[in-house]
């Protein structure tokens, strides 16, 4: 893991672009950064699998939570969350909830050691108050959307949020192929965003995407199969930053 240490004195009230919070975005680097996401980890070794994806270059772990409503799959829970966190208590945990009541799991995910909590803002009216208590719990907070759902969809909120995802693929299993006309709704973000917000891409992205992810406004990119399948996690990963 890179960067500076955390400031534990900071006011994480609000959205910030430096991504303050607890093992969070702001103790990383300012360029490019790379989740592996444990949805394609070995399950029967999980904490050593996902430390040999930080030892080999990932910045931070992704941690995909479906509910079997919003994603036609079921995935892992607080308890995953937190036996990572406790194996790996440095890891800035990325939850991307895709899930029908986000608001029912911001809590549980906290306490589980949570850095970081993206929600879908395809579930909610108002994603406002949620964010808030994302933020008050000291995490950074993200909205996602599908790969249907238009940019301008959260675009009231790029103010409020200090990440925002863009799903490549339909939410529910990983391996899918991606899709490259979600491109045009990240660089629409990026031309949005103000200075700071991370945006992230996430689903079926390898290295033959990856370029054009980065191309495309993206500093944050999610890889599962496309660093867990290979037997080399470090060049898996450094294909992923300069592909």
């Amino acid at each position: 893991m890179t960067g500076a240490p955390i400031d534990s004195n900071r006011n994480l009230s609000t959205a910030s672009p430096t991504f303050g919070g607890r093992r969070s975005f702001g103790r990383l680097s300012s360029g490019l950064l790379i989740a592996p996401s444990i949805l394609s980890a070995d399950f029967s070794r999980l904490g050593d699998d996902c430390r040999n994806a930080l030892t080999a270059g990932g910045d931070l772990l992704h941690v995909d939570v479906m509910d079997g409503h919003f994603a036609p799959n079921l995935s892992m829970g607080p308890a995953v969350c937190a036996a990572l966190h406790r194996a790996l208590p440095d890891a800035c945990l990325d939850v991307h909830l895709m899930v029908t009541d986000p608001a029912a799991y911001i809590e549980p995910f906290h306490k589980a050691g949570a850095s970081h909590i993206s929600f879908h803002i395809e579930a909610v009216a108002n994603p406002r108050p949620l964010l808030a208590e994302i933020h008050a719990r000291g995490m950074s907070a993200g909205l996602a959307i599908n790969p249907d759902t238009p940019a301008e969809a959260i675009f009231a909120y790029l103010g409020e949020i200090d990440l925002a995802l863009v799903m490549s693929v339909t939410p529910g299993f990983s391996g899918q192929s991606f899709m490259p006309r979600v491109l045009t709704k990240t660089r629409a973000l990026r031309d949005a965003a103000p200075k700071g917000m991370r945006i992230q891409m996430d689903g079926g992205v390898a290295p033959d995407t990856a370029s054009a992810c980065r191309a495309h406004g993206c500093d944050l990119i999610v890889a599962a199969s496309a660093i867990f399948n290979r037997g080399d996690y470090a060049a898996a990963i450094q294909a992923l930053r300069t592909a």
